[in-house]
């Protein structure tokens, strides 16, 4: 099961200007091949799958536990790229024609389909699909596929922080290029217990420093380069059979029970352009002193 707790993994900035060309590439990290819905679902899949779950327990609970951190990360790329597109449009009479600029962008899908949100597609407005998925029920496959993985959707991150200088964008992509090494070199570590293949002789891939990146600096001086977290209170903690000894900046890797301090959620302003969320004030109003009533409060 899942315990959902009300915030992102950081504290997003809030956004002055709209960038929606650069949400639309953005769209590649959450919908794209190597994009986070495909490292959810990778991981999900693979730990609903697991053979012999109590036998290879800290295999396991390495899967497990990064499952629970990339469903955070889908959440926090569909947030960022819902902050890039606000403020794109303005609010007008139908006949004014007020989303006409909306038709030359390069995803008109987020004005037309989702009311100015992210959607579950790549940066050409392909759908997300469970193709994409690998889980082919050998240990030693999945771990290798998915430092793979790993790898390809870091070169992606890469590629889209250059496409885009929102900050909003910056700072996503830079606190997921610096967790998405931490995922890369735990792959890296589970293989070698497995195999005695030093995998971590290949890292970083590509390579280029963490500290290259302005917005990911200050994540590797929080230390979160280090920090494996296990997204429960009391299970998971099997990870620290895995995650031990040293990082590859000299420092010591931790695991954390529980979760990072995270940030708060954005809330997005109505859109009356595009009819969302399509409730008025006076419609609010009813709806409050419906559930106030409910409650058994009193109301005016």
């Amino acid at each position: 099961m899942f315990t959902r707790i009300n915030k992102l993994q950081i504290d997003l900035p809030m956004s002055s200007s709209p960038d929606p060309n650069g949400a639309a590439a953005v769209q590649e990290l959450l919908g794209g091949k190597f994009g986070e819905m495909s490292t959810l679902n990778n991981y999900l899949f693979q730990s609903f799958n697991f053979r012999q779950k109590t036998k290879f327990r800290p295999f396991y609970d390495l899967i497990a536990s990064i499952t629970a951190e990339e469903l955070g990360h889908v959440e926090l790329v569909s947030n960022a790229i819902n902050q890039m597109i606000a403020g794109t449009t303005v609010p007008g009479d139908p006949d004014t024609t007020p989303m006409q600029n909306a038709k030359d962008l390069r995803n008109s899908y987020h004005f037309i389909a989702s009311a100015q949100t992210a959607l579950p597609v790549d940066s050409m407005g392909k759908p997300w699909t469970g193709d994409y998925v690998f889980s082919s029920g050998n240990l030693v496959l999945d771990l290798l596929h998915n430092f793979f993985l790993e790898c390809g959707a870091r070169t992606h991150k890469m590629r889209v922080y250059e496409m885009t200088d929102h900050p909003v964008a910056r700072e996503m992509v830079g606190y997921l290029l610096v967790r998405g090494g931490v995922h890369i070199l735990a792959y890296a570590k589970a293989l070698e217990i497995i195999t005695g293949v030093d995998i971590k002789k290949m890292l970083p891939i590509p390579d280029l420093a963490n500290a290259r990146f302005d917005t990911a600096r200050k994540y590797e001086a929080m230390g979160s380069q280090r920090k494996l977290y296990t997204w429960s209170a009391t299970d998971y903690k099997q990870i620290a059979q895995i995650w031990k000894g040293q990082h590859p900046d000299g420092g010591t890797l931790e695991v954390v029970v529980g979760t990072p301090p995270g940030g708060p959620i954005p809330d997005l302003v109505p859109i009356p352009e595009s009819f969302s969320p399509g409730v008025s004030d006076e419609d609010y109003l009813k709806i409050a002193e419906k559930l106030q009533r409910a409650a058994g409060l009193k109301t005016k």
